[in-house]
């Protein structure tokens, strides 16, 4: 006979299943996602199953036992354990699940017209196969014909030119508001559309739900939460209420605390008595419910509703006075549960168990602390209906005053009212928050609560918002620092701020660049230049002892104004012209002479900039040619010649000292300018000659000329079979063949009809063009493509794949800038016959090893290198290398040879005895690709002899 399950056994496949489920989920991480549901699941559960699933997953197991306000156990109630347990068993955190908009929420709103689709037609049948989205296979030139043909754009939803022209504006419109903030009741306001209520979605789920707005339905969107923290005062948080975010660390009831003398025995107390004396043991007592403890010998006492220090004294002194010879010493066992309750504004109002020594804090801390709306200033102890007493959070948190946080006893009531008023203070103070005020509160007591001021703070300027009596808002000027202000009492939703002191120095000098001691420095009248930097060690090594920037700023009229001293010449005569007095505010920029200046100096000019106007106008000369650091400079009154050359770091080694340029405007009669270029007597300048050293106008340029060939030194690079390789120095216009003579000529071994010259403007040119030839190849390729999949033509797929690879190979392929010559000609030539090379700047020549191979490239079946034979022609070579391949052009088959030239009449059909071609070690033929067999590129036989040109050459290159 079948038995049938019971209800125990049903109960207990539940529990089973039910844990299984959430341990399957919590391991495969998908708890996350499916929280809500598993919650639901598990909240429906008694409370034994729930627990017995606790206990598997190792999460903390919720109290049994307990009435309509929730189990009681361990410090906390069932809310608020349940709570804790449904966040354990998800394993989720707020950072872990996804952001649901809220009121204020700031999100940005991307719409776009619905998305395209790429399909890919047959070869051969255009739109056979528009519903697949397979990407066709790339095959190299040689390689099997792909059966794919080139991709076909096709939009989804085909508009008409009106409606795309009016999604367009309107996705201009709604992108032109970016970003949005929801309204307070969590709705966004599209421009020209109601609102829509998005708080509670996610951000895809928002997205979604814009999208299904009748007028958006050929919208696609796409919504951003922007995380933003506010500043200010509207980023204010109340004080005090984070002290209750942190969970408890364990609910377990404090039992390893003194128990204080006060304290009121109850049922359910423990006591340890130990004996001595003619009597050597430990009782343990319990209190009864009746009030007494029954203790052997000497019977019921009775101890209930007795302090601690009371039945302590009692029971030690019973026991002297009754047993003769033995002596007692009670001490405090667990103390007894009690039930109390938490009510108001906690956040889970309920009755909770603590222990009997838990004050009031504890039994908040077990409730989770108090709502936002809550009070943390009048938190009422009720017992038998009156107030026992009132605690105030601040005196905890501000001043560690824990005397109103009395002990609680059983059926006490803890009551949290409503916030009172509250005023923000924000600014700088040490604590910016929003404050709840206790009675009437000054706005310097108000500051003191928030911390103080900090060192940055101006007490003169503090201001106060409020809503006056005619329900305004207005803004009253509080001087914090003067004797009236402790009687300026602050009302509720009073903001105060207090002002920063201005970033400017008021009184003081400023040295900033390469100094070893850059940083603000007191200002007394008569401070000198000599005086603030007394020698040139306050210098860095690298800093510029003659000219030192000194920006001045007028302190009435804001004007800035600029001058230079020259350190050097004010410590070589202190308190002369040459030491420049300094003024408050002077900004003092020591540059240094290795990098330039026009970082430093450009803020500067920017700010002469902005104060310019008609009447006043940009002052500023320029500097250039052989000088350390040539740019502009602001025009300074009385600058001379010798004092823009200071200023641009003095001349340069390679300066001609025999004249200089100054380019200078002229207005004639108010209606145009031109230019006038005055001729400067520079040695006479360096000599001290005044007349010469002429005063500067703004817009000046100065042109400090280079002596004639003055330049980097030039140099070539030898390498390979030469004597002596290497880089060898050049004077201008020197030749290869004087190059090649200093480098002790070629070796026996040297293969000179195999040279490779390179030169790097030619390779830059040539990088250029090959850039070019791949944005272009890169046009015609997709447009091409597109062309032959829409006609049906076949080939169309074998066509885009071999354009791709053709591609491919062009952007991976870098310049490498041979110049064609020929070595012995060089060599043998006269010296005014044009056979030698001149020679640049960074020109290398390779000389190779002699050569005995011929080498086959391209679409052969076997592309390698042949020893050479002299009675081989390049038919004869082809052959050994397998033949052509079935994608070869044989008619335009061409010889490159070891020099770098190429042989294209081997490759005409009319030449006769094509296949008698001469061969020369160290040629390469090259069998090029049949680009006519498919729906021509104009650039296709270009970029294949290009290819195969850059690879012979770099071969060339790295052979040696």
């Amino acid at each position: 006979m079948r038995q049938q399950p019971t209800a125990l056994g049903i109960l207990r496949s539940t529990t089973i299943l039910t844990a299984g489920l959430v341990l399957t989920l919590l391991a495969s991480g998908t708890a996350r996602a499916q929280s809500p549901d598993l919650l639901g699941i598990y909240n429906s559960l008694p409370p034994d199953q729930q627990q017995a699933i606790l206990q598997q997953v190792g999460g903390q197991a919720v109290g049994q036992g307990g009435n309509a306000t929730g189990s009681l156990r361990n410090g906390t109630n069932a809310a608020g354990q349940n709570d804790l347990n449904q966040r354990r068993l998800s394993g989720l955190t707020g950072a872990d699940l996804p952001h649901r908009l809220r009121a204020d929420d700031l999100v940005i709103i991307e719409p776009e017209i619905e998305r395209q689709k790429l399909s890919w037609p047959g070869a051969g049948t255009a739109g056979a196969n528009q519903g697949s989205q397979v990407m066709p296979s790339l095959v190299a030139p040689g390689g099997a014909a792909s059966t794919a043909a080139a991709p076909v754009i096709a939009p989804q939803i085909e508009l008409e030119a009106s409606e795309k022209t009016r999604l367009e504006k309107l996705i201009a419109l709604i992108r032109s508001k970016d970003p949005y903030t929801l309204d307070p009741a969590g709705a966004v306001q599209l421009p020209g559309f109601a609102a829509i209520t998005l708080a509670g979605l996610t951000e895809a789920e928002a997205a979604k739900r814009l999208a299904a707005e009748p007028d958006l339905l050929k919208l696609d969107f796409k919504v951003t939460y922007l995380p933003v923290r506010n500043l200010g005062g509207a980023g204010l948080k109340h004080y005090g209420y984070d002290l209750f975010e942190q969970e408890p660390s364990t609910f377990a009831p404090t039992t390893d605390v003194p128990v204080p003398s006060d304290y009121v025995v109850g049922p359910g107390d423990q006591f340890t008595v130990q004996l001595y004396g003619s009597q050597n043991k430990t009782i343990r007592l319990t209190v009864a419910r009746d009030g007494h403890v029954s203790f052997p010998e000497l019977g019921p006492i009775q101890v209930a509703g007795r302090s601690y220090s009371a039945v302590k004294s009692d029971i030690e002194s019973r026991v002297a006075r009754q047993m003769i010879g033995v002596r007692a010493s009670l001490s405090m066992g667990e103390t007894r549960s009690i039930q109390v309750f938490v009510l108001g504004e906690s956040r889970y109002p309920g009755a909770y168990t603590v222990s009997g020594l838990a004050s009031m804090t504890g039994a908040l801390f077990a409730s989770g602390g108090v709502r936002e709306i809550g009070s943390l200033r009048n938190i009422e102890l009720k017992r038998g209906g009156k107030i026992i007493s009132e605690l105030d959070l601040y005196d905890l948190l501000m001043h560690g005053d824990s005397s109103h946080d009395v002990k609680l006893q059983p059926g006490d009531v803890i009551f949290i009212p409503a916030i009172g008023p509250t005023v923000s203070i924000d600014g700088e103070v040490q604590r910016p928050a929003i404050y709840e005020l206790k009675g009437a509160v000054s706005a310097v007591a108000a500051v003191q609560m928030a911390g103080g001021f900090t060192t940055e703070a101006d007490s003169g300027k503090a201001a106060l918002s409020r809503v006056d009596a005619q329900r305004r808002r207005v803004v009253l000027d509080v001087d914090l620092s003067a004797p009236g202000a402790a009687n300026e009492l602050l009302q509720n939703a009073d903001v105060l701020r207090v002002a920063r002191l201005r970033p400017s120095l008021d009184s003081g000098v400023t040295v900033d660049g390469q100094v070893f001691r850059p940083g603000s420095y007191a200002w007394q009248s008569g401070l000198r230049l000599s005086q603030l930097l007394p020698s040139l060690n306050e210098l860095k090594p690298d800093a510029d002892q003659h000219y030192i920037l000194i920006r001045r700023e007028d302190p009435v009229t804001k004007r800035i104004t600029v001058i230079s001293g020259d350190l050097a010449a004010a410590l070589a005569a202190p308190g002369s012209a040459a030491d420049l007095e300094l003024m408050p505010r002077d900004r003092l920029i020591v540059f240094d002479l290795k990098n330039g200046r026009d970082r430093v100096i450009r803020p500067l000019i920017d700010e002469l900039q902005l104060q310019s106007n008609q009447q006043q106008s940009l002052s500023l000369v320029n500097i250039s040619g052989s000088v350390k650091a040539p740019g502009d400079y602001p025009l300074e009154t009385g600058m001379r010649i010798l004092d823009l050359i200071r200023a641009g770091g003095s001349l340069d080694t390679a300066a001609y000292n025999g004249s200089a340029e100054l380019s200078r405007y002229v207005i004639e009669d108010g209606q145009s300018r031109r230019t006038v270029v005055i001729h400067v007597d520079l040695p006479a300048i360096l000599h001290g000659d005044a007349e010469a050293n002429l005063s500067l106008q703004s817009f000046d340029r100065l042109y400090i000329k280079e002596v004639s060939g003055w330049a980097d030194q030039e140099q070539v690079t030898l390498l390979g079979e030469v004597r002596f390789p290497g880089i060898y120095p050049i004077k201008r216009g020197e030749t290869l063949r004087a190059v090649i003579k200093r480098a002790g000529g070629l070796t026996d071994q040297a293969f000179p009809e195999g040279a490779v010259f390179t030169r790097k403007d030619l390779r830059e040119r040539e990088q250029q063009q090959l850039n070019r030839l791949t944005d272009r190849m890169q046009n015609e390729l997709l447009a091409s493509s597109m062309t032959a999949a829409r006609g049906g033509q076949g080939g169309a797929g074998q066509a885009y794949s071999i354009g791709q690879s053709l591609l491919t190979q062009l952007k991976a392929a870098k310049a490498v800038g041979r110049l064609v010559i020929d070595v012995e000609a060089a060599k043998t030539a006269p010296a005014d016959a044009g056979g030698d090379v001149i020679l640049h700047n960074d020109d290398q020549l390779i000389v190779p090893k002699r050569s005995q191979e011929v080498t086959v490239i391209g679409e052969v079946q076997n592309a390698t290198s042949h020893l050479y034979r002299n009675d081989l022609d390049r038919d004869d070579y082809i052959a050994l290398s397998g033949g052509m391949t079935r994608l070869a052009d044989d008619k335009k088959t061409y010889v490159v040879h070891a020099n770098g030239s190429v042989d294209a009449n081997a490759s005409r059909w009319w030449v006769p005895h094509v296949g008698s071609t001469p061969m020369r070690p160290g040629d390469t033929i090259v069998v090029p690709l049949d680009t006519e067999r498919y729906p021509a590129l104009p650039t296709w036989q270009a970029v294949t002899q290009i290819l195969y040109q850059i690879a012979i050459a770099a071969a060339a290159v790295h052979s040696f």
